[in-house]
């Protein structure tokens, strides 16, 4: 029996499987099974089968992968929001390869990568899926594109697919201590809880573990946090993006469906074709990379504010002088700060102080 039919199986059985207390461990048991499963057929096959790779050089200052359904409007969106020609047609599968575009926003330059379209079963291979969802995991941000006229079905398809290849969409990392130990003085299993358990006890991560061929170690949970949760610190494999939903074709709809779409969260609804909302997407965009802009200053000269530095969402002073030069740490004295991040300007701070957006700095050396 392969891979693909262990997993179908184990997923049935989850299925067919009623959900109470008398069997939690069992249901925990088969989670832990299917999860061993999945990174295993996600591992390389010994035999590197020769093709086009997806593989683009990572540039810029962040790194958005346009990920969705054939037909739904990433190749318009990528020739619209950027200068680079994507090919459109009313067919699917037009685009067959990876297309990186650089959109130039607020001073930064922003790759955005419009990657063929999934289907369901991509995660097995299907389509090219597993490239397709490769180079999703090396992103800052998915933006996900939705047809607006198809309701949220594809949505939880892609959701889906995702989810089996550890990538886990506008979710925080498990806030659990895990450290698989050598044996010492007995050895076995060291569990401890700084929060009442509900979801979880000793017993099934205990077996939880031993599916794993874990036999000592520590697990100490500071939250409470279900079976699912534990196997993804365990495997350490999973990536967390912040994902933003697009829908897209909102000119086939009525008004009151764009309304209540547009209230759910993480979500943006625009039209590519009567270019509606795309100046929103792009500030919503901004706003999910955490991406400030850090303006310098000479002394006895006014700021340079045509070439802006682009750092992420709390920086501080030390992180502003190793994106100006590397040795500029080291010599670093004081700095003079005006903007939003301090009480009044200018303000003489430290190299641990804060920056915010559009904050102005002068940097004084030893």
């Amino acid at each position: 029996m392969g891979i693909l039919e262990k997993i179908s199986e184990i997923e049935k059985e989850i299925s067919r499987t009623q959900k109470n207390k008398a069997t939690e461990y069992h249901l925990g048991l088969l989670k832990a099974k299917l999860a061993k499963y999945r990174s295993q057929l996600l591992e390389p096959s010994k035999k590197s089968e020769k093709g086009e790779g997806f593989d683009v050089l990572k540039s810029g200052d962040a790194r958005v992968a346009l990920i969705g359904f054939p037909s739904v409007g990433k190749s318009t969106l990528l020739s619209t929001l950027t200068k680079t020609e994507s090919e459109a047609a009313s067919y699917e599968f037009t685009t067959l390869t990876c297309i990186p575009g650089v959109i130039d926003y607020n001073g930064a330059n922003i790759q955005l990568l419009d990657l063929p379209g999934i289907i369901e079963g991509a995660a097995q291979g299907k389509g090219r899926g597993r490239q397709v969802i490769a180079v999703a995991r090396t992103a800052d941000l998915v933006l996900m594109m939705l047809d607006a006229t198809k309701k949220d079905v594809h949505r939880h398809l892609l959701e889906k697919e995702l989810e089996s290849v550890g990538i886990r969409l506008n979710k925080q990392k498990p806030n659990i201590y895990f450290k698989a130990s050598v044996q010492i003085l007995g050895g076995g299993i060291s569990f401890n809880s700084t929060c009442p358990l509900t979801k979880i006890d000793e017993k099934l991560v205990q077996m939880i573990l031993h599916e794993y061929k874990i036999f000592n170690a520590e697990v100490l949970f500071r939250e409470d946090c279900n079976a699912d949760e534990l196997i993804d610190v365990i495997c350490a494999n999973r990536v967390y993006l912040p994902c933003l939903y697009v829908y897209n074709k909102i000119d086939q709809i009525s008004i009151e469906e764009v309304d209540r779409i547009a209230r759910q969260p993480n979500s943006v609804v625009v039209s590519c074709n009567m270019k509606l909302n795309l100046d929103y997407l792009l500030h919503i965009l901004w706003e999910y990379l955490n991406l400030i802009r850090v303006y310098t200053k000479k002394p006895g000269q006014p700021p340079d504010f045509n070439d802006g530095l682009i750092l992420r969402r709390g920086v501080t002073v030390e992180h502003v002088c190793h994106a100006i030069h590397r040795t500029l740490a080291q010599q670093f004295k004081y700095a003079l700060v005006w903007g939003t991040s301090t009480k009044y300007s200018p303000q003489r701070v430290g190299a641990s102080h804060t920056m915010h957006d559009e904050d102005v700095i002068q940097i004084l050396k030893k």
